[in-house]
């Protein structure tokens, strides 16, 4: 339904984009996840027709869109700040796309109470645009997106400006939404846990060039490259050098999962991976700091040798902060990584 195909974008001597190819099918939900300044929003450009390519194409159901303006694209964008046009009404701002579209007004009043019912905001029509909250604006912001029923739904950091308890509940309902409507939705964001709930396919961007890309299940479990690793919040990565079902680094010998190749390395240890007891069974290290996440606690640990590790335990397992305790590593939770 979308092809990106070797889009480059310049900015003076910088490949903002540099050859990215990419795929969407109908009905999926991509999400493009990255640093700043890693391309990704102005991928988002480059598809909606707001940034001028440099080369490459960019194909919506097959037809190439170049010299086709932004609004004659059928896609919808929402912009992180929502931009609603603070002197319409709730069902004025719905009902824009689809009134510069020409429908007929009937037809438009029913599209608008349609949506509004979907984002969970029935009757909300004659509200005033300043008397929402943020989560309200977001969804207001949703339906006259998807008012014009655009062939492509782009959305620029959706969830961006709300708490992270009103995110975490959005982006469900959100992922249910799409699968009703069976929109195609190209979204980008900073937020890991936002893409792997929203997603159906998750795309990891580095300086302007794609790093990873694959199945939330697939990127979380094969992060491919130390770069995506860390992006995803792994920071147990060590050089090693594989032999048979183990491997030397500088945490000491470390097992392996079966079948990994042999030669150098690197490796991603996991959190969940690191297993905790007394002193004497395993690599000796100090707790350095706790830090609580919902129902688990991540324990930052000072090894006697190489760099510092972080263990995750459930609550009534958490070692104090300057114990000692012994370290041992399950195989796994042991990922093998590029080499960069």
């Amino acid at each position: 339904m979308l092809r990106l195909d070797a889009v480059t974008v310049r900015f003076g001597a910088r490949a903002a984009l540099d050859a990215v190819s990419l795929d969407a099918a109908a009905h999926e939900i991509v999400c493009v996840l990255g640093p700043s300044g890693s391309g990704k929003s102005t991928l988002l450009r480059a598809v909606a027709g707001l940034q001028q390519l440099d080369g490459g194409r960019v194909l919506l159901d097959g037809a190439d869109q170049d010299g086709v303006p932004a609004h004659r694209r059928g896609v919808g964008l929402m912009f992180q700040d929502h931009q609603l046009f603070p002197q319409r009404d709730v069902g004025g701002n719905v009902a824009f796309g689809p009134r510069m579209h020409k429908m007929p007004r009937d037809a438009r009043d029913r599209r608008t109470a349609e949506l509004l019912d979907l984002v969970g905001l029935p009757g909300a029509s004659a509200r005033p645009v300043a008397t929402l909250s943020g989560g309200e604006q977001q969804r207001v912001a949703l339906a006259r997106a998807l008012a014009p029923e655009p062939r492509l739904l782009m959305l620029d950091e959706p969830l961006g400006q709300l708490d992270r308890s009103l995110r975490e509940r959005l982006v469900v309902e959100l992922r249910r939404l799409f699968g009703t409507l069976g929109t195609t939705v190209l979204a980008v964001t900073h937020d890991q846990g936002e893409a792997f709930a929203l997603a159906d396919r998750v795309v990891v961007m580095r300086d302007g060039r794609i790093e990873r890309s694959g199945t939330p299940l697939e990127v979380w479990q094969k992060p491919g490259s130390a770069f995506v690793a860390r992006f995803l919040g792994f920071d147990n990565i060590t050089a090693a050098t594989v032999n048979g079902a183990v491997a030397d680094t500088a945490w000491g010998t470390l097992p392996v999962p079966a079948g990994t190749p042999e030669g150098e390395h690197q490796l991603l240890v996991r959190p969940s991976g690191v297993r905790l007891g007394p002193p004497g069974g395993g690599l000796r290290c100090e707790v350095v700091s706790r830090t609580f996440r919902g129902g688990h606690v991540g324990v930052l640990l000072r090894p006697e040798r190489g760099p510092d590790l972080e263990a995750e335990c459930v609550l009534r397992e958490t070692p104090e902060e300057g114990a000692v305790v012994g370290a041992g590593f399950a195989a796994e939770d042991v990922v093998v990584l590029d080499r960069e």
